[in-house]
């Protein structure tokens, strides 16, 4: 047919190109953060505290996070469940835990900076994976949209008493995720 394109477009074969010659210059960290308006004690305890942390987070907890502690969190929907250490805990300002990452050992860091107005700053990160390139993309991607959804709904708990079920409704039964690109 007149005007009809067979094959890669222009645009197809340049976004394939880059792609081809991207590289990692630097390992991947995943990073969000947001103000959560209560106290730093509060939403360091928010972090520490299993039965603080269950209302939106994991289900249960099996202790506090204090430094070279071992716990364990139990996502009960999704027949989750990780062990945790505790590798450095500093009351009310930063969190430091080594956990079971998308494919082996990953250090997570939350950092609580207290505002004058009684309000906190918190910072999550979590890097320490390896694999290819194209994996450690997507597990970048994947934490930091759960650490987001973790601060949104430990920010609607703290400031609203309002439990959101984020992690319950980000992956529902019966819902398969869709993978684009595989």
């Amino acid at each position: 047919m007149a005007g009809e394109s067979r094959g890669v477009s222009s645009g197809q074969m340049k976004r394939n190109t880059s792609i081809a010659n991207m590289m990692l210059t630097h390992a991947p960290i995943a990073k969000t953060d947001m103000l959560i308006r209560k106290p730093a004690e509060d939403v360091f305890e928010a972090i520490v505290d299993p039965a603080i942390t269950s209302n939106f987070w994991f289900s249960k907890g099996s202790g506090r996070l204090e430094t070279g502690a071992q716990v364990q969190w139990v996502w009960e929907s999704h027949d989750v469940v990780n062990n945790v250490v505790a590798i450095a805990v500093e009351r009310n300002r930063h969190v430091l835990i080594e956990w079971p990452g998308y494919a082996g050992l990953t250090q997570v860091e939350w950092t609580f900076e207290a505002i004058p107005d009684g309000t906190t700053f918190v910072r999550v990160t979590e890097a320490g994976w390896e694999d290819d390139a194209d994996k450690l993309v997507r597990y970048v991607a994947d934490s930091t949209q759960g650490f987001t959804l973790l601060l949104a709904g430990m920010k609607a708990f703290l400031e609203h008493g309002i439990r959101l079920n984020l992690t319950l409704d980000r992956y529902p039964e019966g819902i398969e995720e869709q993978v684009i690109g595989e």
